[in-house]
């Protein structure tokens, strides 16, 4: 299968992006879903999203050991922190309060490549019990994790799965291999917990290195929802001067994921370059046979719509 996947991905771009599309119109209806989650403001003269209805919570603060290359933590400093499960609740009190429906529970990871979720996992309880859905980005879950976060009924897992060994050393900075992510992923499988993998494309310093593989493993152990984001170069890291990916690539691994999983939904997530490229990469995922796609331009609209395509917008999580 991995030379297949190789041969799909370097078919010419309109023979795979009809393949694709052919694949979409068999086994979905003809809309796209638009995911603007209140974590940022989304207006245009299709929608405006409500601030705060969804949230996303940093256990961590801006404080991870890992200081991977590709972030160094400033991905954290967007979100509401809460540092103790303390915190948390009071935390979730003031956004139920606020008409908060959901959170996204994050944080930065600790050596082991975690995020430490488990002294959180009754509050995360209480949470559920006062009707918020809850998501929780795990890094790579131990057992005692997994059956915990079964156990306190979460409404899903966001799992960056990384499929080769040279970016889990060189970029995350740890001592784990690919066949770490594909046991915790099929971990989580086997409970029964909804997991959204996450595929980070061009996440070793811009280059194509693992996407294929890492699409190959989640095709073999299976996802709810597959969801893939782009590397985009964030300002006081190493990778601040990439240029990253082309769109043209961004649209390839699309099509190969939509092929490799006919059933399973397929989302373009929130992180992607701004701009051009990152207009293209929304269009070209588009003819790729993409289900659903986060905080889309107006234009990226246009062209759905032109397809055949009606749009629907969903204040949350596009994985939920």
């Amino acid at each position: 299968m991995p030379g297949i996947v190789e041969e799909l991905f370097h078919q010419p771009w309109e023979e795979l992006r009809s393949a694709a599309w052919a694949v979409r119109q068999q086994y979905y209806p003809p809309i796209v879903l638009c995911a603007v989650p209140g974590v940022k403001r989304y207006e245009t003269e299709f929608y405006c999203n409500t601030l705060y209805q969804f949230a996303s919570i940093s256990l961590t603060g801006e404080r991870c050991a890992l200081q991977c290359d590709h972030c160094r933590g400033e991905l954290l400093k967007g979100m509401l922190p809460a540092l103790t499960p303390q915190a948390l609740l009071a935390l979730g009190r003031r956004l139920v309060e606020q008409g908060c429906r959901g959170v996204l529970i994050s944080g930065g990871a600790d050596k082991n490549g975690a995020v430490p979720l488990k002294p959180y996992l009754e509050t995360i309880a209480r949470l559920k019990e006062w009707g918020l859905r809850v998501l929780v980005h795990t890094g790579l879950p131990d057992r005692e994790t997994a059956e915990g976060l079964k156990a306190v009924g979460v409404d899903g897992v966001l799992f960056d799965f990384i499929g080769d060994a040279a970016t889990i050393r060189d970029v995350l900075h740890l001592e784990r291999s690919p066949e770490d992510y594909a046991e915790a992923l099929a971990r989580l499988r086997e409970l029964g917990i909804p997991v959204a993998p996450h595929v980070v494309v061009g996440l070793y310093f811009g280059q194509l290195r693992g996407e294929l593989a890492a699409l190959e493993a989640i095709r073999r152990i299976g996802a709810d929802v597959l969801v893939l984001v782009v590397l985009r170069p964030l300002p006081h890291t190493p990778m601040a001067d990439l240029t990253g990916v082309d769109p043209e690539t961004v649209g390839r691994l699309v099509a190969v994921a939509r092929l490799l999983n006919p059933t399973t939904p397929l989302a373009l997530g929130c992180a992607r370059p701004a701009g051009p490229a990152g207009a293209e990469m929304e269009e070209r995922a588009l003819w790729a046979g993409v289900n659903r796609i986060a905080y889309p331009r107006p234009t990226t609209i246009h062209r759905a719509r032109e397809q055949g395509l009606a749009c629907s917008f969903m204040e949350s999580c596009c994985a939920l």
